[in-house]
C-alpha cells in the first residue's frame, strides 16, 4: 500500500485493493448515485485485478480521518484517442457528499495522473455522463478534451468521453502537473 498526503485540502491518499472495506463502501455510494441519476448502476464489467499494479491502481482518499473519496486507473489498450500509445482509463472517481466543494476531486485526479504517468502511461481517458456537470467541469478545467466513445456506453447519448495526453516531462519531472 502506498500513501500520499496532498496539499491544504488535507487529503491523505492510500492505494488499496478494490475489495478494501472503505473502497467498497464508497463504490456502493457512487453506484447508488448513478442509479438515481441514470436509472441503474454503472454496469461496466470490472475485474478487481484490473486495478492491481502495474496495470492499474485503486485509491481511497481520507479527509478528517474518514474515507471521503475514491479514484482508480486501469490500462486501456483498446483506446488510441489523442494519439496515445499507452492509454489508461479513470474509473470510480467519487467524492462523498459531505466532502464536496473542498477541491478533493481535483486532488484525486492529479494524483491519478501522476501515478499513471509514473507507471509509463502517456495519457488518461474517461467516461462520464451529462447528468454529472460538476465532474465534467472539473475534467475540462484540468485539460481534458472530447475523445471518441469506447466501451459499454459508447452509443449512449448521455455519455461523455474525455481524454488528456500527458505532456513530455522536462528534465527532473516525472509526472504531469495541474494548472
Amino acid at each position: 500500500m502506498s500513501t500520499a498526503r496532498h496539499g491544504e485540502q488535507g487529503l491523505r491518499i492510500e492505494r488499496v485493493g478494490y475489495g478494501h472495506a472503505d473502497a467498497a463502501r464508497l463504490i456502493g455510494e457512487v453506484q447508488a448515485e448513478y442509479t438515481v441519476l441514470y436509472g441503474s448502476p454503472d454496469e461496466t464489467p470490472l475485474d478487481p485485478t484490473m486495478f492491481d499494479p502495474p496495470t492499474g491502481s485503486f485509491y481511497v482518499g481520507y479527509a478528517d480521518g474518514h474515507a471521503a473519496a475514491t479514484g482508480a486507473w486501469r490500462a486501456r489498450p483498446d483506446v488510441g484517442a489523442l494519439g496515445l500509445r499507452r492509454a489508461a482509463e479513470i474509473k470510480r472517481m467519487y467524492v462523498a457528499t459531505p466532502y464536496r466543494g473542498r477541491g478533493l476531486g481535483r486532488v484525486m485526479l492529479l494524483h491519478l495522473e501522476a501515478e499513471a504517468a509514473a507507471a509509463g502511461y502517456d495519457g488518461l481517458v474517461l467516461e462520464s455522463g451529462l447528468k454529472q456537470p460538476a465532474a465534467i467541469r472539473l475534467y475540462e478545467r484540468e485539460g481534458y478534451v472530447p475523445v471518441p466513445g469506447y466501451g459499454l456506453y459508447r452509443d449512449e447519448p448521455e455519455s461523455v468521453y474525455l481524454g488528456k495526453p500527458f505532456t513530455a516531462p522536462g528534465p527532473g519531472t516525472a509526472a504531469p502537473t495541474g494548472r
